[in-house]
């Protein structure tokens, strides 16, 4: 099992004051850390893609779309321009930290909404994008990993089998998608359910408890999702997702406006052990 924690619950922008975490991180148990790419340049994540294997982790990354300028889904050919733009900027930033794969909803800006559901051509544009950004990351070995969000975040993907049409259509190898246990948890009708038939599909997985704080403190049925996992080849990351009120910017983002943990050290000590332990039970 290869665990990482997202930086998330520190910060949405990784600096040499956070360097620390990274031995924290390591000594808890952690396999990787999962870098937000948000801002910055290669040149910075290079040093922090430095100071993770320094402490002998790996990592992976999460991006999103910050503005609608770079909107993946809009009508303009020159947003969507802009949009791909960003996504090379984000997979070269990886690359630059030695990431293994960018996740995220990196196809509208959050909290953006038409009132309707995605049209065929807000389909078709953020398709037209990903593949073109897939093969873009393709030969500096990283893969993509697109998210589907629940419908208070975003409309154009809402559940797995949204997820799993559109990485059907960009049809690339290194292009997969995320299975997220907070999001499936509200989208889903059957949030383990969709685990088996789509499978093939996934590369990646949030470990994310319903109220995003301590993964074991709320009722994602844990044990039944890492028998649905287990129960197939998937040997690739699991990387736990909190989000705390410290970080105001995040916070408004996640809509998170209570705390749901006492100490940043119980959602990553007892996450990790519980989630070990979940995870060797369900073999």
């Amino acid at each position: 099992m290869l665990l990482g924690f997202n930086m998330l619950l520190w910060t949405p922008f990784v600096t040499e004051a956070d360097f620390a975490t990274f031995g924290e991180l390591k000594k808890a148990g952690y396999d990787g850390v999962e870098l937000p790419i948000f801002e910055g340049t290669p040149e910075h994540y290079r040093k922090v893609g430095k100071a993770i294997r320094d402490n002998g982790l790996r990592c992976t990354g999460v991006g999103i779309i910050p503005e609608e300028a770079k909107n993946c889904t809009s009508s303009d050919p020159k947003v969507r321009a802009a949009g791909l733009d960003h996504l090379k900027w984000s997979i070269d930033c990886l690359e630059a930290a030695g990431g293994e794969v960018l996740c995220g909803p990196f196809y509208q800006p959050l909290a953006i909404f038409t009132g309707n559901p995605p049209t065929q051509d807000e389909k078709a544009g953020a398709v037209e994008v990903h593949k073109q950004a897939a093969r873009y990351a393709a030969p500096k070995n990283i893969k993509l990993s697109v998210e589907p969000l629940n419908r208070f975040e975003c409309y154009l993907l809402n559940t797995v089998h949204d997820a799993a049409a559109m990485v059907e259509k960009v049809a690339e190898p290194n292009y997969g998608l995320l299975y997220d246990t907070f999001h499936a948890n509200i989208e889903e009708k059957d949030p383990v359910g969709v685990i088996k038939p789509n499978i093939k599909w996934i590369n990646h997985v949030h470990l994310s408890e319903n109220d995003r704080g301590t993964p074991g403190k709320g009722h994602v049925p844990w044990t039944e999702t890492f028998k649905a996992i287990r129960a197939t080849d998937y040997d690739q990351w699991y990387v736990i997702e909190a989000f705390g009120r410290s970080l105001p910017e995040v916070a408004a983002a996640t809509r998170v406006w209570r705390d749901f943990f006492p100490t940043k050290e119980e959602v990553y000590q007892f996450g990790h052990d519980f989630l070990r332990d979940q995870w060797s039970r369900a073999a």
